[in-house]
């Protein structure tokens, strides 16, 4: 990271918010990983614990399926493999998708932002065939004015053009922009982008503690981060 790079010291002015939704706003790690799971039995694969795939979480279901098969970070699975085991985990996982659940905090902190003012977004690199029906299932697709799922645009985090966009269709600088996530993903593309950025600690940061990163605060939930910021 180069040391021109903005970083905000609390409380950080801010015009609009965006969120992350896995690891942040939803504990989608067991459905995930169960998915994940019967997808390797279907194709007489071990099991995987839902830990270790938990830290696949984070780069979209391609990434955590190519993982999932080859039980490594970074290896990529042959062609007609993932072909064949791509849409044996989509069958499963739109089964359970509606069983993840809101982490503690996240409507008290939804309602909070929305009663002091802040026009909210969601971005995440979840597919939308799967984040619109569970914003709108589990109650929180009212909260956004923009929802901007892993293929919503030609790139997705840690790029910044989500953010970027984002910020545009709020109209707001980008610095007025703050993200709440919880994970690398987010904090580089926040830092590309040029914008504030806050993680929680219970996320899927690939099993990293997220004080390691490049953020300027770490919240333990959602309401926590209205103390940090003014409204501009």
């Amino acid at each position: 990271m180069t040391d021109n790079v903005q970083r905000y010291t609390p409380p950080v002015a801010v015009s609009a918010i965006v969120i992350d939704l896995d690891g942040t706003l939803l504990h989608t790690a067991p459905q995930l990983s169960e998915a994940a799971n019967r997808m390797l039995r279907d194709m007489d694969y071990a099991p995987v614990s839902q830990e270790l795939l938990a830290s696949y979480i984070g780069n979209g279901i391609s990434w955590l399926v190519k993982r999932a098969l080859t039980g490594d970070m970074h290896a990529t699975p042959d062609a007609a493999l993932y072909d064949h085991a791509l849409p044996i985990f989509e069958k499963h996982y739109t089964e359970l998708l509606l069983e993840s659940k809101t982490f503690d905090g996240v409507i008290e902190g939804l309602d909070a932002m929305v009663l002091a003012g802040y026009p909210l977004g969601c971005i995440t690199n979840k597919v939308e065939r799967y984040t619109t029906p569970l914003l709108k299932g589990l109650g929180l697709s009212k909260y956004f004015k923009i929802v901007l799922a892993g293929d919503t645009l030609p790139e997705k985090k840690p790029h910044p053009m989500p953010l970027l966009h984002a910020a545009k269709f709020f109209g707001v600088p980008i610095e007025k922009l703050l993200l709440i996530g919880d994970s690398l993903n987010d904090t580089l593309a926040a830092r590309a982008a040029g914008c504030p950025v806050f993680c929680v600690p219970y996320g899927y940061n690939h099993g990293e503690p997220v004080e390691t990163l490049d953020l300027d605060a770490v919240i333990p939930n959602l309401p926590a981060a209205l103390p940090l910021m003014k409204r501009i």
